[in-house]
């Protein structure tokens, strides 16, 4: 659901599908092709937050942006089930691993994949096109082309489903609940 807030609402752009169950709020801007899920939370209440063509938000994901200021999430970003992003910036390509935490004023460089679980502290900077996990994240290693190739195929399958979802949306089941 899209809802206004403090004179701001949210700009949803060209094929992207918002699930009816994802509360979106205020000052939030989605770019085309995007994918955001059942129960999505993102609110841009006194922060602003900015997504970038092609990414996935998945379900249970909690976006956030301090008063005032900008949460940047770029293009074909992938955000896991269960995330939190408070993060200031999280750059073009990155992979965000299901129930992992980027916290207040954080910067993820390009192609950089946060482990599930991994936790970035505040103010932490990530480097470009490297793995991190841990709690705080740490680096692991760099990515390399077959994490490039299997994440650019889970991009697509996001964009893919965006369209389906809007092409034929959900269907309610009725019950015969007494």
């Amino acid at each position: 659901m899209l809802y206004s807030f403090d004179g701001k609402q949210p700009v949803i752009g060209k094929d992207t599908y918002v699930s009816e169950q994802a509360l979106v709020i205020g000052d939030v801007k989605i770019g085309d092709n995007c994918y955001i899920g059942h129960g999505a939370i993102l609110r841009g209440d006194y922060g602003t937050i900015e997504i970038g063509s092609g990414t996935a938000v998945e379900e249970g994901v909690v976006v956030h942006a301090p008063p005032k200021e900008t949460c940047k999430i770029g293009k074909k970003v992938t955000i896991g089930h269960g995330a939190v992003v408070h993060a200031a910036e999280v750059g073009d390509f990155v992979v965000l691993g299901m129930g992992s935490v980027t916290s207040i004023r954080s910067v993820i460089g390009a192609g950089t994949i946060v482990a599930e679980g991994a936790v970035v502290k505040m103010r932490q900077v990530i480097p470009e096109k490297i793995v991190v996990a841990g709690n705080p994240a740490c680096k692991v290693r760099e990515v390399k082309e077959k994490d490039t190739e299997l994440w650019n195929y889970g991009k697509q399958l996001y964009i893919d489903l965006a369209k389906k979802y809007l092409d034929i949306g959900m269907q309610l089941i009725p019950t015969n609940n007494k």
